[in-house]
């Protein structure tokens, strides 16, 4: 073993190298704002199947309480998680995409960010739908500024889903 190789190995006996966590930052170059998006529309459905449960009148069956409170945990649990998960699309969005260039062409950026983040975090704590509309407009806003700095306009229409919301998709070919 030659003396650099031994010094390198001492050096990392006392300062160990840690695990870092991120999209991949290599980078990767593959980067989309359908995962923020994807996740207002849950954080959405979550607060819609909230509002329409049933709460069990004074004199329910256990059993009843029980389905009521399994159900309500689960949609909570789930409307924050994807709160979350919106809240870490955009972030990876802002520190590995993003670049001044962008910031320079779309000077409402930062403050955008900024509010989609607080959204995320109003989502996640409240049950609200305005709190998870305001989510994925926020998002659906971010998303057109990114596909239009890839040069492509952007269709706005009805999602798929349950939550039946508007979506921005990039307008391809």
């Amino acid at each position: 073993m030659s003396i650099l190789h031994a010094f390198f190995r001492g050096i990392d006996r006392l300062a160990p190298a840690r695990t870092a966590h991120a999209h991949c930052d290599i980078p990767c170059g593959i980067y989309d704002p359908h995962h923020a998006q994807l996740a207002a529309h849950t954080v959405i459905r979550m607060n819609l199947l909230i509002n329409e449960l049933k709460k069990p009148g004074p004199n329910a069956a256990a059993e009843e309480r029980q389905d009521y409170a399994n159900k309500l945990s689960r949609y909570v649990a789930t409307k924050e998680q994807h709160a979350e998960i919106a809240k870490h699309e955009v972030r990876i969005l802002w520190a590995d995409y993003f670049k001044p260039e962008h910031l320079q062409k779309f000077p409402e950026l930062h403050d955008l960010v900024w509010k989609t983040l607080k959204a995320g975090s109003k989502a996640r704590q409240e049950i609200s739908l305005q709190a998870a509309e305001d989510l994925l407009k926020d998002a659906n806003d971010i998303a057109t500024i990114f596909w239009r700095t890839k040069g492509l306009d952007v269709i706005k229409v009805k999602a798929p889903y349950p939550t039946e919301r508007e979506t921005v998709y990039p307008k391809l070919g």
